[in-house]
């Protein structure tokens, strides 16, 4: 017979195999999460903590802090681990791609918008895309708030769907069924899905096929995803460069042969009496039963009003970079275009360029333009002049003013400047359409938390334990006797676990544990393996691990005996207990202290926006109160070991004491009067509690995280021993015993 090591030194074993890396993920965590509180305090503070539209929100009774949001999202910066749970940092970058959701294994992350009862240039409409109050008025792409190619289509192909639905109901009538606005790509989706449906439609642009994408710079790179087009099925690219797309475009619209009429300046949509609507450009006059406005948010780009604005070489886009060689250039703002437009032009041979931004820094950008300016920064090939306006442009220089009146104004030699500052979005012709911007008309998404996600999977455990139990029960004279007197039990032919119903659940159990390990394979994006959402994926891994134990268990006869199938059935029953329990307690811990960080967070800023509105001297004490505070807390929190943090926190108080009587004694000196210094010494005893707490809650929950090695170490371990247990019964298992 194989002979076992004894329980004793495999619980060694695997307490040493966790030890070992849940020490070093202590201090790499702490390194990681000091530098992610970090991040999320500037980005607070500079204004890129606020998301602009689609974002994610995270349901953190749900979130096991796997990271997988943070692997899948294409923007850098968005998302990060803080306590153990993903949390937004730097919400203006997010686009709304979605990818975090979809690879969130668990279901912890849903699509929200930004608060929008905040703005009122977000149109009011329904799910169809319609406008709100106005039937046969239709909405898609940009102009609605979203920016994603994939969402535009998606709009498209709804507006030309509510368009038949509204011609089915209304009947036939003279002028055309639909007219769509726009040949961007939810204008196109639109043109292709009315095709597709048979309407007798036309599609106006005014410039030329592709709308925006059209007029990105040379080769840009346009994330995608893979989509779904209308009469043009699947594109499986997760991006593409704005020549692939175009074509695509292109080819569909030449194989289609969509009425598309370039050069149609849009001036007035009206609805009419007998519920059609007027459509009039610079060139004609259009009637249609249905309308679809798919003319994005730029609208006419915003200028500088300055001096020498009139100039030739002043220029609002910029398509192809190549073009420009050898020259002086100045790009005027700070938003994804301006910066996209400095990098391409400071490829070209011989270029100078210039950025002027009215801000201190950059905070709206997408992940890939930061980086990329960043290091063209450090590079010397882009020089960017920070809090500063134009002036006045000349002939062959352009003077900026900087925020600071007592500089005076910068001269930069210049060839051409490129004014990129976004443009007014077309809200008076929409609402003289009948398009409504009310903010209280806007759809409502209620969040809210659902809980760790085992209610479920502890209902269907209890309904197996309770079917398992019942089982035992009915045939309990067979489980208790003893070995010899199975034997000669009638049942015992189909009962014991060499045979009948015993083997079959031992077969069983296997097949159970085998599928469970492939939510592993698919959990791993080094590998081709989407089939199916990892939400479904981990509740497989749930229930397979509860269905193997409920198996194992009517295996073994519901013995737990001192051989190689009992040890096998312990290691099952220790993998359910440290899967479940294990991820429900991780849950609750890292909630609290992201809880308490937010408090900190909040505490910290009210003292910022305290001192901003006091005198000098005031103002003057805050910034050292501040500067004391973080101190402080950084002595508390950031130690490197288990031991450090525990002592941290001891001499927590003593530090808080000492450092409340140097502020008192500070406060005195510059003749603050009671009731600030009081303010300010209240408000940075509570950060200091806050981070005291917070700080409790991370040291619990990194312990806590052990059961994440120990879970895997014994997945491990029960998998050697089933297959011990099988080669063993299949070479030297008495096949008359009991088993």
């Amino acid at each position: 017979m194989l002979s076992l090591p004894p329980l004793a030194l495999l619980a060694a074993l695997l307490f040493v195999a966790t030890l070992i890396p849940a020490c070093l993920a202590w201090r790499a965590g702490r390194r990681n999460l000091r530098e992610g509180l970090r991040q999320r305090v500037e980005a607070k503070e500079s204004g890129s903590f606020q998301p602009r539209l689609e974002h994610p929100w995270i349901d953190i009774s749900r979130c096991i802090g796997c990271a997988s949001c943070m692997r899948a999202c294409p923007e850098e910066g968005v998302l990060d681990i803080l306590h153990g749970q993903a949390a937004v940092v730097h919400g203006s970058r997010c686009i709304g791609h979605g990818e975090c959701a979809a690879h969130c294994p668990v279901g912890a992350i849903a699509l929200t918008m930004a608060d929008r009862k905040s703005r009122n240039d977000l149109p009011a409409l329904l799910p169809s895309m319609q406008a709100h109050g106005v039937p046969g008025l239709y909405l898609a792409g940009e102009v609605t708030g979203y920016a994603l190619i994939r969402t535009a289509v998606d709009h498209g192909r709804r507006c030309a769907n509510a368009a038949w639905e509204r011609k089915q109901k209304v009947g036939a009538n003279a002028g055309l069924d639909l007219c769509i606005v726009g040949a961007g790509p939810g204008g196109l989706a639109c043109a292709l899905e009315a095709k597709r449906l048979g309407l007798d439609f036309v599609v106006l642009e005014q410039d030329r096929i592709g709308g925006t994408i059209a007029r990105y710079p040379r080769s840009k790179l346009l994330n995608t995803h893979p989509l779904e087009l209308p009469l043009g099925g699947r594109l499986e690219g997760r991006a593409y460069h704005k020549e692939e797309l175009m074509k695509v475009w292109m080819d569909l619209c030449t194989k289609h042969q969509l009425p598309i009429q370039e050069g149609e300046i849009l001036q007035s949509v009206h609805p009419n009496a007998d519920g059609k609507f007027s459509i009039q450009t610079q060139n004609q006059s259009i009637q249609a039963q249905s309308v679809c406005l798919a003319i994005g948010r730029r609208g006419i780009p915003n200028k500088l009003n300055v001096v020498g604005e009139e100039l030739m070489k002043v220029n609002y886009s910029l398509i192809d970079a190549r073009a420009f060689k050898h020259g002086k250039f100045l790009i005027v703002g700070g938003g994804d275009s301006a910066v996209e437009a400095a990098l391409g032009l400071a490829e070209q041979p011989g270029n100078q360029v210039h950025i002027s931004y009215r801000r201190a820094e950059f905070f709206r950008l997408r992940s890939r333009s930061f980086l990329r300016i960043q290091e063209a920064i450090r590079d010397g090939k882009v020089k960017v002049h920070w809090q500063s306006n134009v002036h006045r442009i000349e002939q062959d220089r352009v003077l900026l003013k900087r925020e600071d009146p007592a500089l005076p104004l910068l001269g930069i030699p210049n060839d051409e400047v490129f004014v990129l500052i976004g443009g007014l979005p077309p809200l008076p012709l929409l609402q003289e359409a009948g398009v409504s911007f009310d903010p209280n008309l806007q759809p409502k998404q209620e969040l809210i938390e659902k809980g760790s996600g085992l209610v479920l999977p502890l209902a269907f455990a209890a309904a197996s334990a309770g079917t398992l139990l019942l089982w035992g029960w009915w045939h309990s004279e067979y489980y208790q006797a003893e070995p010899l007197q199975q034997i000669v039990d009638p049942r015992h032919s189909w009962l014991r676990s060499a045979s009948g119903l015993g083997l079959v659940a031992g077969i069983l159990a296997s097949i159970m544990i085998l599928t469970n390990l492939t939510y592993l394979l698919r959990r791993n994006r080094r590998l081709p393996l989407e089939w199916g959402s990892l939400n479904r994926w981990m509740s497989l891994h749930i229930a397979t691990g509860l269905m193997a134990f409920a198996f194992a268990i009517l295996h073994s006869s519901f013995s737990f005996s001192n051989h190689l199938g009992g040890h096998t059935l312990l290691g099952i029953m220790v993998l359910v207990s440290t899967g479940g329990l294990g991820r429900y307690f991780y849950s609750f811990v890292p909630r609290a202290a992201n809880g308490r960080e937010q408090a900190l967070e909040s505490a910290q800023l009210q003292l910022m926006e305290d001192t901003k509105a006091w005198g000098e001297v005031h103002r003057d004490f805050g910034e050292e109160a501040r500067r004391q505070m973080a101190a402080l807390i950084d002595r508390t929190r950031w130690k490197s070991g288990v031991l450090g943090s525990i002592l941290g926190l001891v001499r927590a108080q003593l530090d808080l004491r000492k450092t409340m009587q140097e502020l008192i004694q500070v406060g005195r000196s510059m003749k603050l009067d009671a009731p600030t210094l009081n303010q300010v010494l209240k408000v940075a005893r509570k950060a200091h509690r806050d981070a005291l707490i917070a700080s409790h809650f991370e040291s619990l929950r990194t312990l806590l995280a052990s059961w994440r090695f120990f879970h895997r170490w014994v997945g491990l371990l029960v998998v050697l021993l089933l297959i011990a247990h099988v080669v063993v019964s299949l070479n030297y298992a008495d096949l008359g015993a009991s088993g």
